[in-house]
Formats: C-alpha cells, sequence, structure tokens
C-alpha cells in the first residue's frame, strides 16, 4: 500500500471518549502511520439532543492525551447535511432511491407483526414500486434506499473474513428523514467518500452496517473502502464491559495516575498481537501493526496487567518527566492531599531528587504521589495508624536523643546521616531498626518509604530536625 492509505475516527460526542473508543481510534492512527497515510477526525454529531460541546472536548482532549494526533481539521457531520441531502435526491433522480409514505401506524404495525413472529422489523417496502400520485394528504415522505431484492451483498473484512448476507434480509433503509435530515447510515457513506477514507477500521458491532452501507456505496457507484471490524472489550470475567470492569472514560484514566504511554501499550495489546511481544515503543507498534494480526475473539479488559505495566512504564520514565507527569493529575486528587498547582520550585526539585527511590514501587502516578507525602506534607505531620503505632514514649524519648546528634553532622548527607544513626543505636545497644523504623515514621508519616537515608537526604537538615522535634513531643500528633 502507498501513502493513499487513509483512515478515520469518527466518534458520537454524547458522552466521554471511552476505553473502547480509544482502541479503536489507536488502530486506526497505528494502521495509518504504518503506511504513512493519514488519519482523520470525523465528530458524528447529527444526534443533535445528545450531542454537547462538553463532550466534545473531552473527546479532543482524551486523544491529545493519549498522543494520537489526527491529520488536517475535525469534520463535523452535522455541518454537511446539505451535503448529505444532495446525494439522497440524486439517488432519487436515477431511480435508486423512492420516496416512501407509509405512515407512524404503518410502520408500528409492521413492528409488532414482526414482533409477534420473533423475527427482526423489516420494511415490506410497499411504496417501492408504487406510484407517488396514491399518496396520502398531509404525509411527509422518507426517502429510502431501492436495495437489490435478490442476491447477496458481500464483504471482505479484514478481521473478520468474507462476510455475506443474503438481499432478502435487508430492507430498503431510509437515507433521509421526513424533516429533511439524513440518517446515519447515509452521512456516514457521504462522509467517508468525501473524505478520501479507503480503510474503516471500527468495532464488530458495526458489522451490519457495513451491509447497508455497501449496498449504499454500489447504488451511487463508488468504491467501497476496505473494512476491518474489530471484536470488543469484555471484562476480566467475560462478561460485556461495564465501569466495574474499567469502562471508563480516557480522562479518568489519567485521572487514576496511568501514564499515556502505558495505556497505548495496553490497548495495542487488546485483540492484537506481535509474537509473544508485550511492551512496545510507539515506533515499535506503528512498524508492526497490522489487521492480521487482530484476534476475532473479544479482548478482555484486566487492570491488574494494565496496573503491572504502568509501573514498568514509571520507572522507565525519566524523573523530571514523572514529575511533569504528576502536575496534569494534580487538579484532580491535589485537594485531597494538600497539593496545589504550580508546584513550587523547591518542592520541584526535592521530588525529581527522590524520584528513584519512589518509582520503584509505584504502578500509578497517584501512588507516586502519595508516597511522595513527606515531600509536601505540612508540619506537623499528620501519621498513618501504623506509624502512629510506631511512635509510643519510648520512641519519641529516643527521637529526642538523636536530635542534637544529627544537629551537629558536619555535613548533611544519606552517608553521613546513616553513619551517625547506626553510631547512636549501637551506642545504646538497639538494633538499626528501633532507631530507622520510628525515624521513618516520623519523617515520613508512615511504615514503608524509599530508603530512609535517602528521605533525609533529600528533606534536608533543618526540615528533618522540624519534623523530629515535632514527634519527639510526649504528646501524639495525629
Amino acid at each position: 500500500m502507498s501513502s493513499a492509505v487513509v483512515t478515520r475516527f469518527a466518534p458520537s460526542p454524547t458522552g466521554y471518549l471511552h476505553i473502547g473508543g480509544a482502541r479503536t481510534a489507536l488502530f486506526n492512527w497505528l494502521y495509518a502511520r504504518h503506511f504513512g497515510g493519514r488519519m482523520l477526525l470525523r465528530i458524528e454529531d447529527t444526534d443533535r439532543e445528545r450531542s454537547t460541546q462538553g463532550a466534545i472536548d473531552a473527546i479532543l482532549d482524551g486523544m491529545r492525551w493519549l498522543g494520537l494526533e489526527w491529520d488536517g481539521e475535525v469534520i463535523y457531520q452535522f455541518a454537511r447535511a446539505a451535503r448529505h441531502r444532495e446525494v439522497a435526491e440524486s439517488l432519487l433522480a436515477t431511480g435508486h432511491a423512492y420516496h416512501c409514505y407509509a405512515t407512524p401506524e404503518e410502520l408500528a404495525a409492521m413492528r409488532d407483526s414482526a414482533r409477534a413472529e420473533g423475527r427482526p422489523m423489516r420494511y415490506d417496502g410497499r411504496w417501492r414500486d408504487r406510484d407517488p400520485a396514491e399518496a396520502p394528504s398531509g404525509v411527509k415522505p422518507v426517502i429510502r434506499l431501492r436495495a437489490p431484492a435478490e442476491g447477496e451483498t458481500v464483504v471482505e473484512d479484514g478481521v473478520q473474513g468474507r462476510v455475506t448476507w443474503q438481499n432478502r434480509d435487508l430492507d430498503d433503509l431510509v437515507l433521509l428523514r421526513s424533516d429533511g435530515n439524513p440518517t446515519y447510515m447515509l452521512a456516514v457513506v457521504v462522509d467517508d467518500h468525501d473524505m478520501g477514507v479507503t480503510q474503516i477500521i471500527r468495532g464488530d458491532d458495526h458489522l451490519t452496517n457495513a451491509a447497508r452501507q455497501s449496498q449504499i456505496y454500489q447504488a451511487l457507484g463508488w468504491a467501497v473502502p476496505a473494512m476491518a471490524h474489530i471484536p470488543l472489550i469484555h471484562g476480566s470475567d467475560g462478561a460485556k464491559l461495564s465501569k466495574r470492569h474499567g469502562a471508563l472514560g480516557v480522562d479518568a484514566y489519567r485521572d487514576l495516575g496511568y501514564l499515556p504511554a502505558a495505556l497505548r501499550n495496553y490497548l495495542v495489546r487488546l485483540g492484537w498481537s506481535h509474537g509473544d511481544q508485550e511492551v512496545f515503543s510507539t515506533d515499535e507498534m506503528v512498524a508492526a501493526f497490522d489487521l492480521k494480526s487482530i484476534g476475532r475473539s473479544p479482548a478482555r479488559f484486566d487492570f491488574a496487567k494494565l496496573e503491572n505495566l504502568n509501573g514498568l512504564y514509571i520507572r522507565n520514565s525519566g524523573d523530571a518527566a514523572l514529575v511533569d507527569a504528576i502536575e496534569t493529575i494534580v487538579p484532580a486528587i491535589g485537594p485531597d492531599r494538600g497539593l496545589a498547582l504550580p508546584i513550587a520550585t523547591d518542592l520541584r526539585a526535592k521530588l525529581i531528587a527522590a524520584m528513584p527511590g519512589l518509582k520503584e514501587r509505584a504502578k500509578t502516578l497517584v501512588e507516586l504521589v502519595d508516597s511522595a507525602y513527606y515531600l509536601y506534607a505540612a508540619r506537623p505531620l499528620a501519621l498513618d495508624e501504623k506509624a502512629r503505632s510506631l511512635l509510643g514514649d519510648e520512641a519519641r524519648t529516643r527521637l529526642g536523643a538523636i536530635v542534637p546528634v544529627l544537629d551537629t553532622l558536619p555535613e548533611w548527607s544519606a552517608a553521613a546521616t546513616e553513619a551517625a544513626v547506626r553510631q547512636f543505636a549501637e551506642g545504646a545497644g538497639l538494633k538499626l531498626g528501633q532507631v530507622a523504623q520510628p525515624l521513618r515514621a516520623a519523617l515520613t508519616g508512615r511504615t514503608t518509604s524509599p530508603p530512609l537515608f535517602d528521605v533525609m537526604d533529600v528533606l534536608g537538615r533543618d526540615e528533618c530536625l522540624a519534623r523530629l522535634r515535632d514527634q519527639a513531643q510526649s504528646a501524639p500528633v495525629v
């Protein structure tokens, strides 16, 4: 294939960019990049009651955060309604469409009959060959496609293989409603044609639409784009994806502390594989991506796998880059933790200095922020339950005794504080942990943290001594 490859992502702005939509966008983006082509973005906003500007903004923001930049301007389907009407009228003129005057009551009777017989609702074609002069007064007609009544419609699908429908099972679908508004089926075909789309990649819930849209293409004498319908994402238990499985908006994954590169990597492996490889750089994804390696079974979303992969990306990220990433979630999680933007210069420096120890354990940016609590917490430090239980009277007395030892150190470094604490413990006939654990609790408010002496180095002499003096008081600080 050449650079003529054009894909598109076409979400409806009736809600956030959900995880299934994000994967569809990613697959379209990778396919276009793999062949040196373009991925276009179309907002299918013809449902005027449910489409909102807020949803449009959320989709665009989610795409940008994931690093899926589209080519060209965003195309809005509703703005093209006049073009859709023009095409419907052209089909009337060539005899490939006709006016249908069936009343709402007649259509309801068809639905009731189909339901009673246990078959899908299918328009019975009553106006297909009827003279419009017989039209009842006061009924505004719709325009229907004069679909082929015999033979079959075939789609050579890039994922599903050859899919065949008997034309007798596909009725004459509505192209233009009685109020003059185009239907989704017509709008999609016209827009894909006018945008030069060569490859459609979308969820397999659109597979039946592929047959209907192929018939519209053929009636217009237009080339049908190649199609690939990807299985939907299910939960880890195999059930349809719901919020409890992870059916959240991309913005929620950002606020939960996932890195965009990690989420991209996780999404590409939902239904697509490349040997046994699990971790992909963006360049590796682009180089390897193809439709043949997409499976036909639903992919299963697994939060544990995503967390583990995110942890790997965190460990392999630069320290300053992780602080930048933390800043993106401060508006969502900061107020509950006493963090606000902008992050002060001195705190930023401390976060970068502490990051090598912090990022070893964290699986999300939220965990990273929580484990960095000791760097930004206000004095006196709020202790968690385990830390409070460590700081009994005896431990507080030891804290008070070690303050002057640390205060007189000629230099303040991890090595110097470690030597001083070890010497203090030996002199008191204690194990190192009997001194180090109360120190950790007093300095971080937790019983787990990065290495204690690295913590002391990052906090600095003045802050360490102030916190130790706070906790050396006899009354517990809650």
